[in-house]
């Protein structure tokens, strides 16, 4: 079944606020193999202009994505999610992801196009703080594989 292209720029209702925590931070720069002191000491991060610990820039990842299942979940959109696959992934920062961060995210469906009877999904997801300021905005792509012939 074809994604409805009507959703082309329909938003979503922003997420509860998910909060940025050290450990998580530090977690996170462990598993992606990034050793950078800024993301593990304090007083490196301050060192850099930073009042706390920053986050690897891929970090915020995980919350735009797990945000962007609103619209992955939505029944009247159409999309087949076992036929998914992440085609693209970008981001665009205003300032970095920090610790004690209180993040919301807003996702809303930029594209929608067919290509070789695959489906592309393009869903934009903007990241806010708790005082209402614009940190990110994180861009996937999904490809939602034709279905097998029979």
């Amino acid at each position: 079944m074809a994604l409805d292209q009507s959703f082309v720029g329909r938003s979503y209702p922003p997420t509860e606020p998910y909060e940025v925590g050290r450990e998580k931070i530090r977690e996170f720069a462990e598993a992606v193999g990034d050793d950078n002191p800024a993301y593990t000491d304090p007083e490196a991060a301050k060192a850099h202009g930073h009042p706390d610990v920053i986050a690897p820039p891929t970090f915020v990842f995980a919350i735009t994505y797990a945000a962007a299942g609103q619209v992955i979940e939505d029944p009247k959109l159409g999309l087949d999610y076992s036929r998914v696959v992440h085609g693209d992934q970008r981001f665009a920062y205003q300032r970095p992801v920090r610790a004690g961060d209180r993040l919301t995210v807003t996702s809303t469906i930029e594209a929608i196009k067919s290509l070789a009877g695959n489906e592309i999904l393009d869903i934009r997801g903007d990241v806010h703080d708790e005082a209402g300021e614009h940190v990110v905005s994180a861009w996937t792509k999904l490809v939602a594989r034709k279905p097998e012939e029979a």
